[in-house]
């Protein structure tokens, strides 16, 4: 291996004595030399390579809130990502840069399954991709989301019952006509809008005064309890509606072409094995396309880490 590292070097003062480009094709020579060769290339390895095709990449950003991100043949890394994450985050983002040139405008359209693996019926494809998803990405699944959500639901039932009790007839979709008739006068009826309110009134004698949907009960003595359940019932609505918002808003990122795509060749780097029992058609399709060179600079780097199974 040492032989091998000399020898790249050797290449780059060769070329450097006949006046070539040394940054540009020295080093890009001499580490596809060293690919190779190096089958235990680290992240430093990889960047270099990145760099030596023509990509700008940037670790020490916080990559706009994400583990990384791709545009415009730029690769940034989040400077607080954990080490071992990485070299999958940088083939997850160099994925999305070999999707663009396969499809460009990807970007903007997310991409097609069709394109990526040059073949009309991309059904089952989809499939196998969504179940890597999940395998790679434990987020993809939602389940912090969808349990918060569940119990929002299990409280929303809770306070329906309690105002039922008296009211039989209430029904969510309908207007509760007599909390709308008590409410009007009452300070409270901010609370349908903010769980916390700081209500200052204005005057000579100015006051200050603060109401919070944790405390109906003590700040407005008088309402009916009924009234206080469908108040909160209300703000749970409301926060019903943003996390179903926030989970549709995920699925629709996660079930994008190219993310889906891109966290494939993830799962090809960290959970070989799993990925061509989970998504055999999947497997096979990538290789052909890979050995065939569709893929352009992904075989390179395939064969550097020996992923080919």
């Amino acid at each position: 291996m040492i032989g091998f590292v000399l020898f790249a070097e050797l290449v780059k003062i060769n070329l450097n004595k006949h006046k070539y480009n040394i940054d540009k094709e020295a080093d890009c020579l001499a580490i596809r030399l060293l690919f190779m060769y190096n089958v235990n290339m680290d992240a430093k390895d990889l960047i270099k390579y990145f760099k030596s095709i023509g990509l700008e990449v940037n670790t020490s950003t916080k990559a706009r809130g994400h583990q990384g991100f791709y545009i415009r043949s730029r690769i940034d890394i989040s400077k607080n990502i954990s080490p071992e994450r990485i070299v999958p985050t940088l083939l997850h983002e160099f994925a999305h840069y070999i999707h663009s040139k396969i499809e460009p405008f990807m970007e903007r359209t997310g991409g097609s399954l069709e394109v990526i693996f040059d073949d009309d019926n991309s059904n089952f494809y989809e499939n196998e991709l969504i179940e890597i998803t999940k395998l790679v990405d434990k987020n993809s699944k939602c389940e912090k989301l969808e349990l918060h959500k569940k119990l929002i639901k299990e409280k929303i039932k809770e306070y329906e019952f309690v105002i039922k009790e008296k009211y039989p007839k209430f029904q969510r979709s309908k207007k509760f006509k007599e909390f709308d008739k008590y409410i009007k006068n009452s300070n409270a009826k901010y609370l349908l809008k903010y769980d916390r309110v700081k209500l200052v009134t204005k005057g000579i004698s100015r006051k200050t005064e603060l109401f919070s949907i944790d405390n109906i009960e003590n700040d407005f003595c008088d309402m009916p309890k009924e009234f206080c359940a469908y108040i909160r019932l209300h703000s749970m609505q409301k926060r019903q509606s943003r996390v179903s918002s926030k989970i549709n808003r995920l699925k629709k990122y996660y079930l994008k072409p190219t993310e889906l795509f891109a966290r494939f060749i993830e799962g090809l780097y960290l959970y070989p094995e799993d990925v061509k029992a989970i998504a055999p058609n999947c497997f096979k399709r990538f290789y052909e396309l890979m050995d065939a060179g569709y893929y352009c600079e992904l075989g390179t780097i395939f064969h550097t880490y020996n992923l080919k199974i």
